[in-house]
């Protein structure tokens, strides 16, 4: 949730964000209401609880012929008080709702729009001209043997799908190599929990406007969870870390599950939406003078790890609208899809100052020993969908791929023959 402190200051400056956004404006005006009905709220249940205290003080000294009448009327005032309590956590209620409808502020210099309205910030690489009509992903893995989607489809419905033996291996590889990378960059490796309770899948903010893409499971009311970064946001809840030496980096490995709700019809050949994937990501605490460099270092760990596979590739600074409600900035990298003819995201790395943190009570201490909110922040290592990428990219005409360079201590050959 966006700072409140911030939202008094500098109310056109969120206004502005939501409209940079595509999002209702008006919502930051019924926040300030509620900010100053909740802060009514707090000084009127405040100044009752100091009468009734003084109250108990007068008639500890009273005489026993003024007693009753002062006993009487603190009688009355308690029942002030408890009324103005539940005022008070009414106010509470709204506020915390209110706060919770507006998405993280958007960062200066984010460009304004929808999907579409991205700005490509440099690209990468020159997209193949084949000699020969080039296979999709698709074609491709299964002529290899790479994965399985009618088997996939039989045990687990559609967009589920096996990985099969060399397709495994190249899979575990990209997770392999993303995870040294990691290593190598002072991140500390992570195997999370795939299911986690609800203050922590909403504390992240995927149970706003992604809640359709999470599956519940209702008997045990836990989230699977679509990204390691909701657990690893939820690691720290509720403390306060050291951040004197630099940076917490973690990276966590797990598999990723996202019902892909109103995405029917759109990229559903081969494995680009998928309900099931695995995936290597960042997640970063910091403070928030430091955020937005380490987002640029964030985004510069996910170019080497591109740079590795031998792609195509683009970043573009994404739109406003098209951010989640925790970023309030995002660079993509998409890679070249040459039977699509056009860039598909193979990355995406959000800074998302102090938005989730204080939703998920993450503190510092600053110099002065003052207790503080961190920012967080998340980038993708390498996830299932990269493998579209290098097939497409590295075919060659007899139906065969080549494995990058990086790959082969992994996959265990250089060329995946049909």
């Amino acid at each position: 949730m966006i700072d409140l402190r911030f939202l008094r200051e500098n109310p056109e400056a969120v206004r502005a964000s939501q409209r940079t956004r595509g999002e209702d404006p008006a919502l930051v005006d019924a926040l300030l209401e509620a900010d100053a009905a909740r802060r009514a709220a707090v000084a009127t249940a405040d100044n009752l609880r100091a009468e009734h205290k003084a109250m108990g003080k007068v008639i500890g000294k009273a005489s026993k012929e003024e007693r009753p009448a002062l006993l009487a009327a603190a009688t009355d005032m308690s029942a002030k008080v408890k009324e103005a309590e539940l005022a008070e956590h009414a106010a509470d209620a709204e506020l915390d709702a209110a706060q919770r409808a507006i998405s993280n502020v958007v960062q200066d210099g984010a460009p304004a729009g929808g999907e579409d309205d991205y700005v490509v910030l440099e690209t990468i690489g020159t997209p193949p001209v084949f000699d020969f009509e080039p296979k999709d992903h698709l074609e491709l893995g299964e002529s290899l043997h790479l994965f399985d989607m009618e088997r996939g489809a039989k045990v687990s419905g559609s967009r589920f799908y096996f990985m099969t033996g060399y397709g495994a291996l190249l899979q575990m590889g990209l997770l392999q190599l993303a995870a040294q990378k990691a290593v190598a960059n002072g991140f500390t490796m992570m195997i999370p929990p795939v299911l986690v309770r609800p203050e922590i899948m909403a504390g992240t903010g995927f149970l706003g406007q992604h809640s359709a893409e999470v599956y519940h499971l209702e008997e045990d009311d836990l989230y699977l969870v679509g990204t390691s970064e909701v657990p690893l946001a939820g690691y720290h809840s509720e403390e306060i870390l050291d951040l004197s030496t630099g940076p917490k980096r973690y990276a966590g490995w797990s598999s990723c599950f996202r019902r892909e709700a109103g995405s029917y019809g759109k990229d559903t050949r081969g494995i680009i939406r998928v309900h099931q994937f695995d995936k290597v990501e960042m997640f970063v605490y910091t403070t928030p003078d430091q955020a937005e460099a380490e987002h640029q270092r964030l985004l510069a760990w996910e170019r080497q790890m591109l740079d590795s596979i031998d792609v195509p590739y683009r970043v573009i600074d994404v739109a406003g609208g098209d951010l989640g409600s925790s970023a309030a900035r995002k660079f993509d990298c998409e890679a070249w899809v040459p039977t699509q003819q056009t860039y598909r995201e193979l990355t995406s790395t959000s800074n998302c100052t102090t938005f989730q943190a204080r939703r998920l009570s993450v503190r510092y201490r600053d110099e002065n020993g003052k207790v503080q909110v961190a920012a967080t922040l998340n980038g993708t290592l390498a996830t299932t969908r990269w493998i579209v990428a290098i097939l497409e990219n590295h075919q060659q005409a007899d139906g065969s791929v080549r494995v990058p360079e990086a790959l082969v201590p992994f996959v265990g050959t250089d060329i995946l023959k049909p």
